[in-house]
């Protein structure tokens, strides 16, 4: 593994051509298109009868024909999770490549304020390769609060945010952010628009969203919010973040991370904003957890407990929409779910080379349910490639723009329900339109560089059911053409194994990760 590693750092500092994060993806969308996001329904029968080079008009679904309906109750009970012991002695611990001070402070469940003081860091992007560092004990904390704050489904764009109409709302609130219009990737977009390209690219619940802007800054119901607020809106203020789409793309972010590594496990603790090393609250849930998450970025302890308790966060949510848990889908992923049968992304004959084993759907902690495939070719960088992305199964092209496609398998034009399968980095050229029903191997477009941050051409595909990513290394396989994905616990690192053959992620071309369908 060591051998692997280090040859593919070798050659990405060469080639570079493998996806390194979506947070940045430029939309061409108009805000309307963004606000009011593809709705519709296709019945059965349709699929079979519609020619797939013809686009339809996607139209409201009624609400009595979702599948899923809220369903009203107490909190979903969840299991105890006891958290890991606390260390009671310092360490000693020398770095290594590809470490930053954050990092290590996370694997050492300590806050990298207090690895700072204990070394004299003034500046700790300045780590040197084999420098010796102590590594305090964490000072133990009380748990965090179990109050539970909302459901999962109320953390995922799914089944819930069918029924929630983010413009009107927005818009009848009245608010500064009625009023908003803010730049993203050189175009001027509306609050609303911008609320709901967060939305769709995390896959998190926009009204959880506004519900977060509104406690954070008021931005939802007061017309003139405090100055303090303008341009930090999410209480984030770090150079760089500025303005209402930065704010909400790291929120967005960061409850992906508390989110999905509640679901993968994890069971704390809490490294707050003021060094404070807290392990979680007994019974809370994922979404939950991803609230805390959230908080405990810019809070100290008494203040995140304050937010996380009956008069902080929760009043606002209760007072703006009620109870959440009455609104509660459930479900999200059914105990005797499936991945249905998916096609190797590309054109039968042709040989791709398997660059990026599990990894973040989009931004960095959205579950790790994305795998890359780089298109055949010794060019490195961002080249133009005529070589065809394929859709993996049946079904309906519900939204293409920014480099991206999405493909809702169950046709129901909702990417908040059912399986959806997410292309990253289509080319505009050659790509397939929003409305098109397309069969198992038709082409989707070209793979190259559009959409999100790469430095170099390649395809990137993940899978999502009700709005949840689901991982590639996770409890569900991610199977294409019988290749399963098999992570190793670090991003882009995984192997694909069908049969007695295994190939290993690398971001090369390399005779170990070639892949023909």
């Amino acid at each position: 593994m060591l051998q692997h590693s280090m040859r593919c750092s070798a050659v990405i500092a060469a080639a570079a051509i493998f996806l390194t994060g979506c947070q940045a993806a430029q939309s061409s969308a108009t805000p309307d298109a963004l606000v009011k996001p593809w709705i519709g329904y296709i019945q059965p029968d349709d699929q079979t009868t519609l020619p797939t080079s013809t686009p339809i008009a996607l139209h409201e679904q009624p609400i009595a024909t979702m599948p899923l309906q809220p369903v009203a109750g107490t909190p979903t009970p969840d299991a105890l999770r006891p958290p890991p012991p606390l260390r009671t002695e310092e360490e000693t611990y020398y770095v290594q490549p590809g470490d930053s001070l954050n990092s290590i402070a996370g694997n050492f469940g300590v806050s990298a304020i207090y690895i700072a003081r204990a070394n004299s860091i003034l500046n700790p992007d300045l780590l040197g390769i084999g420098q010796r560092l102590i590594i305090p004990a964490p000072k133990p904390q009380a748990p965090g609060p179990s109050l539970k704050l909302i459901p999962d489904s109320e953390l995922v764009y799914g089944p819930a945010s069918v029924y929630f109409d983010l413009f009107t709302e927005i818009n009848g609130r009245g608010g500064y952010l009625s009023q908003y219009v803010g730049e993203v990737d050189g175009e001027q977009r509306s609050g609303a628009a911008i609320v709901q390209l967060v939305a769709e690219r995390y896959s998190v619940n926009p009204q959880l969203l506004l519900a977060l802007l509104e406690y954070r800054s008021g931005w939802l119901t007061q017309v003139s919010p405090s100055a303090s607020t303008l341009v930090y809106p999410m209480g984030y203020a770090v150079y760089n973040w500025e303005g209402l789409f930065s704010q909400l793309s790291w929120a967005a972010d960061q409850l992906n991370l508390g989110f999905y590594r509640w679901r993968a496990g994890w069971s704390g603790p809490y490294l707050l904003a003021d060094g404070s090393v807290v392990p979680p609250g007994p019974g809370i849930n994922a979404g939950t957890a991803a609230i805390q998450t959230l908080f405990a970025q810019t809070s100290d302890i008494a203040t995140w407990r304050t937010q996380l308790g009956e008069t902080g966060f929760a009043a606002v949510l209760g007072a703006l929409y009620g109870d959440p848990f009455t609104r509660r889908v459930e479900p999200l992923l059914p105990a005797d779910l499936e991945q249905p049968n998916l096609l190797l992304p590309f054109e039968p004959g042709s040989t791709w080379s398997f660059t990026g084993g599990p990894h973040s759907a989009w931004g960095d902690w959205a579950g790790w349910a994305a795998l890359d495939f780089a298109p055949p070719g010794f060019a490195y960088g961002c080249v133009q490639s005529d070589e065809w992305a394929v859709a993996a199964a049946d079904g309906l092209i519900v939204r293409a723009e920014n480099g991206e496609v999405l493909l809702d398998l169950d046709g129901d034009g909702y990417e908040q329900t059912g399986w959806v399968l997410l292309y990253m980095h289509v080319e505009s050229r050659d790509r397939v339109a929003p409305g098109i029903i397309v069969k198992a191997g038709e082409h989707i477009g070209h793979p190259s560089c559009e959409g999100g941050v790469t430095t170099g051409t390649h395809l990137h595909l993940a899978r999502k059911y009700n709005g949840e990513w689901i991982p590639a290394d996770g409890e569900i396989p991610f199977v294409l053409d019988g290749w399963v994905s098999i992570g190793t616990g670090l991003p882009y690192d995984g192997y694909l194994q069908r049969g007695g053959v295994t190939l290993e992620a690398c971001a090369c071309r390399d005779d170990s990760n070639q892949i023909t369908r």
